[in-house]
């Protein structure tokens, strides 16, 4: 099969390059505009746009999807399936009617659940027990289409979103060459979501990143591992915030106001939540300072524990 590839960060490339090794006919690579970052504000390339570079596939950066012309360059590519991964934008209708096979797309949830953009992190953030990958036919509606195949896995208890995004990055193309399989042999799937289960999540960013002490522990435990690599949660202890990355349930039972400080010592910081109990936090960052054990920034900053 022709196929034209829609994608931009890390977890499409991924796929794309499942592709590239699969030997599959990859004839055209579109991916966002070239964008400054870090210090210097140089433009860099998407990592999509890099294994496409690496391995001489054609690539395109349409700065707009819905004047036509973009759609007319797809067109010209011959394609017979489009495949889209985290491209970062809604393609228009007749865009998806280009290809003789329609246009799919692999998405970080197990559809209608968590519809959107951040769905892995919202998975962890809002304590699921299990998650996983989803490939379907791309509609006009943002993540509405037929699903084709759902691939289901556990979330481990203290698992980070990142470690998690680096698990599905690869259990999405691999449902992805499965996927393309089943629909060159006339054998896949066409299930319609069930809309009255639908949901939907945002993206993150940083003003969500305090910590809600009232919460029960596995709510802030979930909270801390779920905005870890970002944005990360934060705490407050005395007037200076701290990013916290770590921490462990306890068994203690206090009746301290949730957020004040139980115990500080070998081995972290424990703070008092909701229902009476406490949770240790167990590695941290200061501002302007490494990230580190808590018991190692204690060394250097110890705490009096109020009574």
């Amino acid at each position: 099969m022709r196929i034209v590839f829609m994608g931009t960060p890390d977890f499409a490339a991924a796929s794309l390059q499942k592709l590239i090794d699969e030997k599959c006919e990859v004839v055209g690579v579109f991916t966002q505009p070239d964008k400054p970052r870090n210090r210097g504000m140089q433009l860099s390339f998407s990592p999509v746009k890099q294994i496409a570079l690496d391995n001489n596939i054609p690539v395109f950066q349409p700065t707009k999807l819905r004047d036509g012309t973009a759609t007319e360059l797809i067109r010209s590519l011959n394609p017979d399936i489009l495949v889209v991964v985290a491209y970062g934008r809604i393609l228009p209708d007749d865009m998806l009617e280009v290809a003789k096979y329609g246009a799919i797309n692999v998405h970080a949830s197990l559809l209608p659940k968590y519809r959107g953009a951040a769905p892995i992190q919202w998975s962890v953030l809002n304590g699921d027990k299990e998650t996983g990958v989803t490939t379907m036919y791309l509609a006009s509606e943002m993540d509405t289409g037929d699903i084709i195949f759902t691939e289901k896995t556990p979330i481990g208890e203290f698992e980070t979103s990142g470690e998690l995004f680096d698990r599905l990055m690869v259990m999405g193309a691999e449902l992805l060459i499965k996927t393309l399989t089943a629909i060159e042999n006339g054998t896949a799937s066409r299930i319609q979501q069930d809309n009255s289960q639908a949901s939907y999540v945002t993206m993150l960013d940083k003003s969500i990143s305090p910590i809600d002490w009232t919460k029960s522990p596995r709510e802030i435990i979930k909270w801390i591992y779920g905005l870890n690599p970002w944005p990360v949660a934060t705490m407050q202890i005395g007037d200076d915030t701290f990013k916290v990355y770590a921490a462990e349930y306890t068994e203690t039972v206090t009746e301290k106001a949730p957020a004040s400080i139980v115990s500080a010592g070998k081995k972290g910081i424990e703070i008092a939540c909701g229902g009476g109990r406490t949770v240790l936090i167990t590695e941290l960052q200061a501002a302007g300072k490494k990230r580190m054990k808590a018991a190692d920034y204690l060394l250097g900053h110890p705490i009096v524990i109020e009574e």
